[in-house]
């Protein structure tokens, strides 16, 4: 079975496909929740973590013994909690551990860095094509 979109035609398929994206979606939640609140590393120290972990997921890839759908998975629950910690920290009150930029702020801050990796890409294959 595959998991590309336009591939799932049963509704095994369906099936299978939805129960993978509920199952990770809880699970990127609960770990944020874990991370923030209850394992004492705060917003910004759960978002690191998360950070660390992703980092690791990326350097496995270059190990053949390591299959790209497992580290695919994994990588795609960690997105959950990645998110959670990251907005968590960007929009609560310094006093609760946050930097409390609030919604518009965090969405500046946010597309910044949308707009700053995007340039980056683009600069990058520009360099690619050119060379």
């Amino acid at each position: 079975m595959t998991f590309v979109i336009r591939d799932i035609v049963t509704f095994r398929g369906e099936t299978l496909f939805w129960s993978a994206i509920l199952v990770s979606n809880t699970l990127g939640t609960s770990m944020g929740d874990f991370l923030s609140d209850s394992s004492g590393l705060g917003y910004a120290g759960g978002a690191l973590v998360v950070c660390g972990a992703l980092a690791v997921l990326a350097a496995l890839m270059r190990v053949p013994v390591v299959p790209n759908v497992l580290l695919f998975w994994f990588a795609f629950v960690l997105t959950r909690p990645l998110g959670a910690t990251a907005g968590d920290f960007l929009t609560k009150p310094v006093a609760k551990g946050g930097l409390d930029l609030g919604t518009a702020g965090s969405s500046a801050a946010l597309l910044a860095v949308l707009v700053g990796m995007m340039g980056y890409a683009h600069a990058r294959e520009r360099g690619r094509t050119v060379a």
